[in-house]
């Protein structure tokens, strides 16, 4: 299948300590949403699918989205909006804490990824259509390369009216208390969306920030509303449980789009997080084994790494012949992880998350272990939840 070695894959199977979470290897599962979870509460064949991919190799898996507490988080992005889980309200928090136990069961760990939509949310629909879309500036975006559906891009980039104060601390309170319930029913850590156009990711790009108060200006100040609400989770949920924040170049606007040309442009993004409190750095590519920044062949998780003193994961396109918008079938047997194991040896990055193969097969991690040939992803496994 490949042209590496077994005792280089030994390496992603090396235990982990971050704060007071132990991991028993390095390979995650990646947050993908897929719409399983009616009237937003995960139900038994959720807890069956996450177990099974803590059963067939995944030393944690990060959830898929999970819409936080707030009127306008939710609502059509292009996905099966009724069915997206929340981490509020009684039933929802009961699903969780059976997801939660099934994989502990397993010996898994488990971290949910909050998430508020921002501007991708299509104004009029979620369970709050009356609920505003909330933009830092009141601005969708530029439009760039893209694969958003036409009829989902607005006529008018600027979609309502900037943010006020009392606005910003309600969604501020709004990721905290979903913080506090993941605490309360057993996940291992928190994981923010901070990435691909979202409302935290709003404030870190310029385009959809132009604000001129404390929540925007150069990169150190857009930083500051997701650092506010990192610094307010850690504050709630105490000293140990990690904090994931996951961000992005690229959004669903633009694929083009950058938040920073250099490592220094990088710095002045993520120290603010990482002084708030971010343990690691999901930093979020469609190919991960490309260079982030000229004049170096390092990737955007390992430049994360480098410029924080933080740990970071590596995700986009492990495990997959193909990219994320390509059509197809992967070709697992032509897949060389040769690229992976030498980045991962040379500690540009602390783990590595993949995403559709592990859809394709549940025991992947287990599969890439001792070298069998997983089965290959195919686009027609997202509608299924197995």
């Amino acid at each position: 299948m490949t042209n590496d070695n077994s005792l280089s894959r030994e390496l992603l199977f090396e235990p982990l300590t971050l704060r007071g979470l132990t991991i028993s290897n390095r390979i995650v599962m990646a947050p993908m949403t897929r719409g399983f979870c009616p009237d937003g509460v995960p139900h038994d064949g959720v807890a069956t699918y996450y177990r099974r991919r803590a059963e067939g190799g995944a030393g944690l898996i990060l959830t898929e989205g999970v819409a936080v507490d707030h009127p306008s988080a939710l609502g059509d992005a292009g996905l099966q909006e009724c069915n997206v889980p929340f981490l509020a309200g009684e039933a929802s928090l009961a699903g969780w804490r059976h997801v939660v136990d099934e994989v502990h069961a397993v010996g898994g760990r488990i971290i949910p990824q909050l998430w508020h939509q921002g501007v991708m949310r299509k104004r009029g629909t979620g369970p709050y259509p009356s609920a505003p879309t909330l933009s830092p500036s009141g601005i969708w975006g530029p439009l760039g390369m893209t694969s958003i559906d036409p009829q989902s891009i607005p006529a008018d980039p600027v979609i309502g009216e900037p943010m006020t104060e009392a606005e910003i601390e309600e969604v501020i309170e709004a990721f905290v208390r979903c913080a506090r319930n993941a605490a309360a029913v057993g996940f291992d850590g928190i994981a923010l969306h901070g990435g691909h156009g979202y409302l935290l990711d709003n404030f870190l790009w310029e385009q959809t920030n132009r604000r001129d108060d404390r929540w925007g200006g150069d990169r150190t100040r857009r930083s500051a509303f997701p650092a506010e609400i990192v610094r307010r989770i850690r504050a709630a949920v105490g000293d140990d449980l990690p904090i994931f924040f996951r961000f992005s170049q690229w959004k669903q606007q633009d694929f083009r789009a950058t938040l920073a040309d250099n490592p220094a442009e990088l710095a002045e993004v993520l120290m603010p997080l990482a002084d708030a409190g971010v343990d690691v750095f999901d930093a979020s590519v469609r190919y991960y084994n490309r260079a982030a920044f000229d004049g170096s062949p390092m990737n955007l998780a390992g430049w994360a790494r480098r410029v924080t003193g933080k740990m970071s994961v590596a995700v986009g396109g492990i495990g997959a012949s193909q990219g994320m918008y390509d059509k197809g079938t992967s070709d697992v047997a032509a897949i060389d992880y040769t690229p992976l194991l030498q980045r991962f040896a040379n500690k540009e990055f602390d783990l590595v998350a993949v995403g559709r193969a592990m859809i394709g097969d549940p025991a992947w991690g287990n599969k890439f272990r001792s070298g069998q040939l997983p089965r290959p992803y195919d686009q027609q496994d997202v509608k299924t939840l197995a």
